[in-house]
């Protein structure tokens, strides 16, 4: 339900070079405007978010199917440039474009490469530069791509059937808005829920089309897809889809499966399934090679594209699916078959992602059939991933090898390879760099460490990130920043993600992130522990990772604070009505009441899997989580910022925290910025949101000098 701030908005690379402020400002208290603690100015934190070298980033990277070259995304602030090379001469790389003329500037994005390694297609805005992308095709021989297609909307995720004749992508046509729920939502008008719904479809269009074209549409118009998967006969497909509309309703969709021409059929609705699936999120379908069975990632998910739970199998012809990994300490995200026996997982473990081959034998969907787990391929305390899916990798289609990009608090992003059977090592150490992208760029902020802690029967994990030049004879002030979610985790990445722990630390702050209960990278029990108990079992967690930091390195006590995006938002919301111990805090697009919040988002499908039951039939447990009903036990100060046109934690949530805090003068801001969702688009916003924060926290507890 909540965004993962640190995975999809905040990273700290995005905010070097972008431009100052905008927003509605709402009533700072007399008490706060008063605090005599010195502040940085602007032009300070200016200096020091330019000091912060993001490097140079690196979007989607594939490996061609031969394994003989690859495909890059550079990233630029003016959009995304395609390179390719061999993949042992990456310094020889060649663009690929879209553009016919030399001087004319295109943005490229969101590549696939063609079964046999001999094109590349990608989308790109050369047509209507600006606006609209449409799918292209390059041969990689020099000439400029060929355009394939005539969108009018919004389009994503590109796949080559197996046999090499269509490309298939998700498409909403006449899309005013991306599809999903982190977007700004549209202005309400008309009939609601009936007027202007978006619904994406599964689209395809033919590689040897002689003019751009609009795509056929194969998926039906009364469906919203999320993820597809192509049979590896070229002759149909595997979906995940619920009725529209589509931002709400993905905690309750469904697997179809359907021929190209045909009919679609339900192969398995979680809602009418016994046993632990019942109720809970489907994600990443993937279709064996023999067209038996399907491979998903199946558990208690609170948004569609944080991926994490149990890998399962189910007969293409439905019925019971199958647990593969119920009881193990992880959390798979991304699966991939390697023949009919193998499955190729790439999960969260611990602070760590790691790379495994499950070898199934006998039949696949019985649950009496043995599984060898294997060893680890690779497994980095670090962000691993292609750029497309949660965790997922590009690989060769033999899978001999992996290509990734990665990065760790210490490493700026570069790519890798990573080959099964030959890990040699725990760490970056353990894979072969590729790239020299970031070649002597050295991190700005302190060293990082991982650190875990016990709480109730929990052992809990998180990152606690140094100030610069630590000295350990000194007292520091603690930032506590919990993540987005519940369902996501903190992960080590260059810069450290989040709302600034990168600024934090090298003002001299102390930064925790933890990852308590209702996170992935422990197993389904851990990421379910906290449903009904939103705000309690969690909070002893953070709680206990802050005695944990305090007893083991130099914190001033009198100087913690706390901060969190959308369910940290939520987090900090609560914490301060519960607890004295955090001198500040600053809560970004939270939730301060849950029962109104029901029915104000856009989301509310989510709720049933976490609550047990809607608010009009239990209200007492949204009523016990719901930070208003405690709110004259606060007395933190606390900034409140938020997105006017956010659909996953909307705005009026902010409003009523910041009004009740302001009637218990509390001191208090609220910070509303103009058209922005629950993933702010605006740079300008997004910095103004970490330089807010660091001038919030200096005023009450002012960074070490």
């Amino acid at each position: 339900m909540f965004l993962s701030l640190s995975r999809k908005v905040f990273c700290a690379r995005r905010l070097a070079g972008a431009g100052l402020i905008l927003g509605v400002v709402l009533g700072v208290s007399a008490a706060s405007a008063q605090n005599a603690d010195p502040v940085p100015d602007r032009a300070q934190i200016d200096k020091l978010l330019g000091s912060l070298n993001p490097g140079r980033s690196v979007g989607q990277v594939a490996v061609s199917p031969d394994g003989k070259r690859l495909a890059w995304i550079e990233s630029a602030r003016d959009g995304g440039r395609i390179l390719v090379a061999p993949l042992d001469e990456l310094q020889n790389s060649q663009p690929v474009v879209a553009a016919s003329k030399v001087d004319e500037r295109c943005r490229e994005s969101q590549m696939a490469w063609a079964p046999d390694s001999k094109a590349l297609a990608f989308f790109s805005d050369c047509a209507h530069p600006g606006s609209q992308d449409d799918l292209y095709l390059a041969l990689l021989d020099g000439s400029p791509a060929r355009r394939l297609t005539e969108l009018k909307g919004d389009e994503n995720a590109p796949a080559f059937s197996p046999d090499g004749s269509k490309v298939a992508f998700l498409y909403v046509e006449g899309a005013t808005r991306p599809a999903g729920a982190l977007a700004a939502m549209k202005l309400p008008s008309g009939v609601i829920g009936e007027d202007g719904v978006e619904i994406q479809r599964v689209a395809v269009t033919q590689v040897d089309a002689v003019a751009p074209a609009a795509p056929i549409q194969v998926t039906p118009a009364k469906l919203h897809v999320y993820e597809f998967d192509w049979a590896r006969d070229s002759k149909g497909l595997a979906y995940i889809a619920a009725d529209p509309p589509g931002e709400n309703n993905w905690w309750v969709a469904k697997l179809y499966t359907q021929p190209l021409n045909g009919t679609e059929r339900v192969i398995l609705a979680p809602a009418e399934v016994s046993g632990p699936l019942r109720g809970l999120q489907i994600a990443v379908p993937r279709w064996s090679p023999d067209g038996k069975v399907i491979a998903f990632i199946g558990g208690l998910m609170s948004d569609q594209g944080a991926t994490g739970g149990d890998v399962w199998t189910v007969s293409a012809e439905g019925g019971q699916p199958r647990n593969l990994t119920e009881g193990r300490p992880t959390s798979p995200a991304w699966i991939e078959w390697n023949g009919n026996e193998h499955l190729f997982v790439n999960e969260l473990a611990g602070g760590d992602c790691q790379l495994l081959r499950y070898h199934l034998l006998g039949d696949r969907v019985s649950p009496n059939s043995p599984i060898e787990f294997g060893s680890a391929i690779f497994s980095i305390p670090g962000s691993v991933g292609d750029g497309r899916m949660e965790l997922s990798l590009s690989s060769t289609a033999d899978h001999s090898l992996f290509v990734f990009h990665a990065s760790t608090f210490d490493h700026p992003m570069e790519i890798y390879a990573a080959k099964p059977g030959k890990w040699t090592a725990p760490g970056l150490k353990g894979v072969t760099q590729l790239s020299h992208l970031n070649d002597g760029v050295e991190p700005a902020w302190g060293k990082s460490v991982s650190l875990s802690w016990s709480s109730d029967s929990f052992r809990v994990q998180g990152w606690l990130m140094l100030p610069r030049n630590y000295d350990p004879a000194r007292k520091y002030p603690l930032i506590v920043e919990v993540h987005g979610g519940p369902a996501s985790a903190e992960v080590a990445r260059w810069g450290g993600g989040g709302m600034g722990p990168a600024v934090y630390s090298a003002l001299g702050y102390f930064v925790l992130q933890p990852n308590p209960r209702g996170s992935f990278g422990q197993g389904e029990e851990f990421t379910k522990a906290n449903r009904k108990d939103f705000g309690y079992g969690d909070l002893r967690d953070i709680l206990a990772g802050v005695d944990a930091v305090e007893a083991g390195y130099p914190v001033d006590p009198n100087r913690v604070g706390l901060t969190g995006w959308s369910y940290g938002g939520f987090m900090t919301m609560f914490a301060v009505t519960q607890t004295r111990r955090f001198k500040a805090a600053v809560a970004g697009a939270g939730i301060s009441d849950w029962q109104s919040y029901y029915g104000e988002n856009s989301i509310d499908q989510w709720m049933i899997p976490y609550f047990g039951a809607s608010v009009y039939d239990d209200p007492a447990v949204y009523a016990k989580s719901s930070a208003i009903n405690f709110i004259k036990q606060v007395h933190t100060p606390t900034l409140v910022l938020v997105g006017d046109r956010d659909g996953e934690c909307p705005a009026p949530q902010s409003y009523e925290f910041w009004h009740a805090l302001r009637d218990q003068h509390v001191p208090t801001e609220l910070v509303v910025y103009p058209n922005e969702g629950h993933g702010f688009s605006d740079p300008a916003h997004r910095r103004d949101v970490v330089e807010r924060a660091v001038e919030w926290f200096a005023r009450s507890m002012p960074p070490a000098s």
